[in-house]
């Protein structure tokens, strides 16, 4: 949720313009700071600033969204495999138009990977269901050492100079492995002929007939081997057992590494219209038996990605009213001293319509908590909070303090 300043909105953030009385008020009665979740040398996308924000080193267990999904789907991962995620997209004269071919709903999503899987499947290559547009591309032998460009970092260009290419680094062949041309090649391979498939899917000749984007072609990007990762709980003993709730498989891929269980929402979606006040609840619960629970919302990732200024002010109200607000109503009023931190993973501006990876606001808030000089929750506001500028690890082990 966090952005740049917008002149459409006299110079503010989104943060700084919307309505959002519960976050200012956790900022005035709490502590706040910035952020850097992304590190040096890394892509600023979701997998890489959550993980870091929940205090793991990128370079010791980074191995791509693949992996992360694969483990949220329930695929477990062999040695040898190579698991890439899978968008389905969608291109227009030759350029990438979305990210997630026209908001892809899960039910056609399946229906459009399983199709992709009876025809381009084998024993080397598996294509599996995630949810929505994001799925698994799983390869027997594949190499990691590849350069793949996301599909929502390049809105409106030409999608043939993207494809697949193998890293410019001098890497020894595995024998074990392919190499890593032979997996740009191949995967490139897949991505065109999931065009021709998919062109002459019943689902695209409706969509083609109304005038509507197509879901017209897979892209595969960010793919890694299995990770190795402690558990939160073994970071930090005072985390006995915890939760994470999303709708979003990257997210409780990291969830399931860092041994938190994972909590399903019905009507959770991974959009503007997901389900806020089920999220809630869940959290509640959670609360209840867990220390740590961590809930994440993509809505406002998605708006941004899709250009839409007043949906992203939406997502970020109904954060505040129907997310924050319901946890924070019942917890103040336990026994039980319970903290409460709210921060973006990464800025998605609006204007630009892809990840920076630039610091975010945060805030931490519990009873008791020496409150800063803050008054509002966003990006300017929170350059003045007690907390200055933390990397990576530092604000999960502030919190932790609590």
């Amino acid at each position: 949720m966090a952005d740049l300043p917008v002149e459409r909105l006299g110079g503010k953030t989104l943060l700084q313009y919307a309505k959002k009385p519960m976050m200012d008020q956790l900022a005035k009665e709490g502590r706040c700071g910035r952020l850097v979740t992304v590190p040096e040398g890394f892509p600023p996308g979701s997998e890489v600033a959550n993980t870091a924000i929940l205090g793991y080193d990128l370079n010791k267990v980074y191995e791509g969204r693949g992996p992360l999904e694969a483990a949220s789907i329930g695929y477990e991962m062999a040695d040898d495999d190579f698991a890439i995620r899978c968008n389905i997209i969608t291109l227009e004269d030759g350029k990438i138009i979305t990210h997630n071919g026209g908001n892809l709903e899960t039910k056609d999503g399946d229906v459009l990977i399983k199709y992709l899987d009876e025809h381009l499947g084998s024993d080397r290559v598996k294509f599996i269901t995630g949810i929505q547009y994001r799925h698994l591309l799983v390869i027997k032998g594949g190499n990691k050492h590849i350069v793949c460009a996301p599909p929502h970092d390049h809105p409106n260009e030409e999608w043939r100079p993207l494809l697949v290419k193998p890293e410019k680094v001098d890497i020894p062949d595995n024998p074990d492995r392919m190499t890593a041309q032979e997996t740009a090649d191949l995967i490139n391979d897949l991505i065109l002929r999931s065009q021709e498939l998919l062109a002459k899917h019943p689902y695209n000749l409706a969509k083609a007939a109304k005038g509507e984007r197509q879901a017209n072609s897979i892209w595969p990007w960010s793919g890694g081997y299995r990770p190795s990762m402690e558990t939160l709980m073994q970071q930090y003993p005072q985390v006995k057992s915890g939760t994470v709730i999303s709708a979003v498989d990257l997210i409780r891929g990291i969830g399931h590494y860092a041994g938190l269980k994972i909590v399903e929402v019905p009507g959770a979606t991974g959009l503007a219209n997901t389900n806020y006040e089920g999220k809630a609840q869940a959290a509640i619960e959670a609360l209840k038996h867990d220390d740590f629970v961590f809930v994440h919302v993509e809505a406002s990732d998605e708006a941004g990605h899709d250009g839409d200024l007043e949906l992203k002010l939406k997502t970020i109200e109904y954060l505040d009213q129907r997310l924050i607000a319901p946890i924070y109503n019942e917890v103040s009023t336990w026994d039980e001293l319970v903290c409460i931190a709210v921060l973006p993973d990464h800025l998605t501006p609006v204007e630009q319509r892809i990840h920076v990876g630039q610091p975010v606001p945060f805030l931490i808030w519990h009873r008791g908590i020496e409150p800063d000089e803050v008054q509002e929750y966003d990006e300017v506001s929170c350059v003045s909070g007690s907390y200055g500028m933390l990397r990576l690890n530092q604000f999960i082990k502030e919190l932790m303090k609590y």
